[in-house]
């Protein structure tokens, strides 16, 4: 399905209207220019919707002297926004592989998660892609991503809890069906830390 997308100046209008929903006055001298700062700042929060993640991966390395052990990045952090109510979500990435014949630059994977990071998302599937991109285009023997995030639709709204972060994990290959290589990942990914708030 493709979708129209609206005009900048149709962008700010919708600010405009924000702005009086919520009881301001957007002639205002101190919201003169806060419609094109917040059209600006979506362009910043959902540029992965013009990025292919599948594109970082696509540049490989196979002369890696027969190296054939797990690789992990950990502690990637990003910043995304909740589809239901466009909060933040703030958090660490931690995605490992254990290549068949081929690495990639470790920078790439953390564009990944970059990537569907700047899009509306939900956690679960967040975690899903990333480790779904991974394994269709590098094609490992296994894929494990784990998430921790926190998420400001719960702590400034809602039921207000402070504090409370959200672990996800997707196992693919030799992560999910092989007890040792899951149990080897987990601890290299190490005690998840506190996040702040």
């Amino acid at each position: 399905m493709s979708l129209i997308k609206p005009s900048r100046d149709e962008a700010e209008d919708a600010v405009r209207t924000l702005l009086r929903y919520a009881g301001e006055d957007p002639t205002r001298e101190g919201l003169l220019e806060t419609p094109k700062r917040v059209v600006s700042s979506y362009d910043e929060f959902y540029i992965g919707y013009d990025q292919d993640p599948r594109e970082f991966l696509s540049r490989t390395f196979e002369e890696v002297n027969g190296y054939d052990e797990m690789v992990v990045l950990r502690d990637i952090p990003f910043e995304s926004h909740c589809e239901h109510h466009m909060a933040p979500i703030i958090g660490r990435a931690h995605v490992g592989y254990l290549p068949r014949n081929k690495v990639v630059g470790i920078s790439k994977l953390a564009r990944v998660v970059e990537t569907y990071a700047k899009r509306l998302q939900v956690q679960e599937k967040m975690t899903a892609q990333i480790a779904d991109c991974i394994q269709d285009i590098l094609e490992p023997l296994g894929v494990g991503v784990v998430i921790q995030a926190t998420h400001e639709c719960m702590s400034t709204r809602g039921v207000h809890i402070q504090g409370a972060s959200m672990v996800t994990s997707r196992m693919a290959g030799a992560f999910r069906e092989d007890e040792k290589t899951r149990r080897e990942f987990l601890a290299i990914v190490g005690p998840l830390n506190a996040l702040g708030g």
